[in-house]
């Protein structure tokens, strides 16, 4: 789960089938948990990615070679920084996923929408409770 395999992937290295692995989790819970766990790991080191790749990264690239001097076989390394500008894609994403409360989202219309019937729906559990109090 961690290197982001499915529980099918999983299963199939293991050499077992998915009725197993799933019978396995109805015997031992912390085995759900351990898979949950790897699986979360996962998606946090996406996300990471993903984070750097929206504000753009300074990184180093290291290059080696082999050259011939005098007859004699010398390794040289070369280190170059290089910067990877920030990326629009993952700026949105990140944004639409993350930041809703402001707005970001691909439906906007939906996302008010949606923030208006959560606010209806507390208000009719408002109103049950108080009405509950007065019967």
């Amino acid at each position: 789960m961690r290197d982001g395999l499915t529980e099918e992937q999983v299963c199939k290295n293991l050499g077992i089938s998915v009725f197993t692995i799933n019978a396995y989790k109805k015997k031992y819970p912390e085995l759900v948990k351990v898979l949950k766990k790897g699986r979360e790991i996962a998606i946090t080191e996406v996300e990471n990615a993903l984070f750097k790749r929206a504000l753009g990264i300074t990184y180093e690239e290291t290059k080696v070679s082999i050259r011939d001097v005098d007859g004699v076989q010398v390794k040289f390394t070369e280190k170059t920084t290089k910067y990877q500008p920030p990326d629009v894609a993952a700026c949105s994403i990140l944004l639409k996923n993350k930041d809703k409360e402001r707005g970001w989202s691909d439906n906007p219309q939906k996302l008010e929408l949606e923030r208006q019937m959560f606010a209806f729906h507390k208000e009719m559990e408002r109103l049950k409770l108080y009405g509950d109090e007065n019967n």
